[in-house]
């Protein structure tokens, strides 16, 4: 078995209606974790669905489904992405010829078929103070995010990153195991940073694959608002990342 998919549904029943039916042809095994009652309605034939008897964070819910499949690579899948034919297959053959790349990330499109920034870097004290409070406003609105984050940068042919949103992620499972999963002590936000950069520190690759397409109907509920119950998960998350790694206080 080469690919296992995982996908962690919060009451997304109605995005996996979309979802699914292109992801199961492009992968050996899928798995669906359902984190709350009615998470999931019909499904295509094959895919399994994990239950779960109370709600976890997003990144526990991915250990699970982690743990129940047997892939080489395991493709995570939020519910609200949609990958193009061949976008899987394309990731797959990147990693098979680049045997230190752990992370491979594809490129993402808004709804209306436009380029979505998905490639970062890792984050800065200075970065994120400016690009999480209202001083993001001071300056034109692409000025912080080339400066800190790369987030301007299409680039038409394989690069590395530091890391990629967790929307859509193919991780070899050597990696996993070697790093230990994801962070479950994630609430929400911040555990995609946190994998991709144990991965760098433990010496794998983390490759952004352009030819690999896939349509993500991307909230960014934080970049739109200062003041929410999201912006405190995400400072949360934010809080736990310098915790673990405080070596990035020094990157300023």
């Amino acid at each position: 078995m080469t690919v296992s998919s995982v996908v962690v549904s919060h009451g997304h029943a109605r995005e996996l209606e979309r979802s699914l039916p292109g992801l199961v042809d492009q992968v050996d095994e899928v798995v669906v974790v359902a984190n709350v009652p009615g998470s999931v309605g019909r499904t295509p034939e094959g895919v399994r669905v994990l239950e779960n008897a109370r709600p976890l964070s997003l990144a526990a819910n991915v250990n699970l489904g982690i743990a129940s499949t047997a892939g080489e690579y395991v493709l995570t899948a939020n519910p609200d992405t949609i990958a193009e034919p061949g976008a899987i297959a394309a990731l797959r053959g990147f990693a098979d010829e680049h045997p230190r790349c752990g992370v491979a990330g594809p490129q993402m499109r808004w709804p209306d078929g436009t380029w979505q920034p998905s490639r970062r870097r890792f984050p800065t004290v200075r970065g994120t103070v400016v690009r999480r409070t209202p001083l993001r406003r001071l300056r034109p609105p692409y000025e912080t995010q080339r400066e800190h984050y790369a987030l301007d940068e299409a680039p038409d042919g394989p690069v590395e990153a530091d890391w990629m949103l967790g929307a859509f992620l193919l991780m070899r499972r050597a990696m996993l195991d070697e790093v230990g999963g994801w962070d479950g002590g994630y609430r929400h936000y911040c555990e995609d940073i946190d994998l991709c950069y144990r991965a760098m520190k433990a010496g794998w690759e983390r490759w952004y694959v352009p030819s690999a397409v896939v349509t993500h109907d991307y909230a960014a509920v934080i970049d739109k608002s200062f003041l929410s119950r999201h912006t405190l998960w995400h400072a949360r998350g934010m809080a736990r990342f310098v915790r673990k790694h405080p070596e990035r206080l020094l990157a300023l």
